[in-house]
């Protein structure tokens, strides 16, 4: 199937506000050997005409990399295993949104760019929800696509005054609730890949060492660690194990790895 696709934006953005997260960066891309580290790429759609058609148009920027593409079908695992930084998916039907949610539970310093999004208060506030770092609307073009992908990655959102007054009001709401669900933390929020790469740090091997075990790519061991670093709520690489042993983990841990 040939992959040429066109993209035009259709009016002028709205006036802007920046709204700024404060959370951990992810890990650097690895460098191409030109002293760039372009931002990997991975992209979901059921439109396969949009895939192509956004790898092709994306692969021609220097500071992008495109790490894959596939339907929303798509495993959360392939996705984080691919190495990618950004994930950019078709939110024009429900399970757009569904696997938004999906990979952001499972690496949470995967950044999550919507698009195909319509300019409505509800629909933008379910992207929130997902976890969504930032949106391109309907109307967006490349340029919006490329600014997009780089202000998540600053930890940045754009967008207009009614859609930053509609968030804020969204966390007002969620605040004011007195009952809550705490989010799940700990080894058993681990994926199984997460499992492997606590068992081999365990084992005193390096990243590096631990993505030849597993073929996979270095870059995507440091995803890994970041997230696992993020689940167990620790800061560095060396507490893992003291951190599994303190909370009577380490043989569940030990145990998970072993039956899968």
């Amino acid at each position: 199937m040939s992959s040429n696709a066109s993209f035009q934006a259709g009016r002028h953005a709205p006036p802007h506000s920046h709204l700024t997260a404060s959370h951990a960066s992810p890990p650097p891309a690895e460098p191409d050997g030109r002293g760039l580290t372009p931002i990997g790429l991975f992209i979901l759609s059921d439109v396969r005409l949009l895939c192509e058609g956004l790898s092709s148009c994306l692969a021609r920027q220097e500071c992008l990399r495109i790490a894959g593409h596939g339907d929303l079908a798509t495993p959360p695992e392939q996705v984080v295993d691919s190495g990618a930084q950004v994930l950019l998916v078709d939110i024009a039907t429900p399970q757009g949104l569904r696997q938004s949610a999906a990979c952001h539970a499972q690496a949470p310093a995967l950044k999550v760019v919507a698009i195909a999004v319509a300019e409505a208060e509800q629909d933008i506030l379910a992207c929130a929800e997902a976890g969504v770092s930032g949106f391109v609307l309907r109307e967006g073009s490349i340029s919006d696509v490329v600014a997009a992908v780089h202000n998540a990655m600053r930890d940045e959102l754009v967008c207009s005054p009614k859609v930053a007054a509609a968030l804020f009001g969204r966390l007002a709401l969620l605040s004011a609730r007195t009952v809550t669900r705490a989010p799940a933390a700990g080894v058993d929020t681990l994926t199984p890949r997460e499992h492997e790469i606590i068992r081999f740090v365990g084992e005193g091997l390096s990243n590096k060492e631990i993505a030849r075990a597993l073929r996979i790519r270095n870059s995507t061991v440091k995803n890994h660690m970041h997230n696992v670093l993020s689940k167990l709520q620790i800061r560095r690489r060396g507490e893992i194990s003291k951190h599994l042993h303190a909370n009577g983990a380490a043989a569940s841990a030990s145990s998970q790895i072993q039956t899968r």
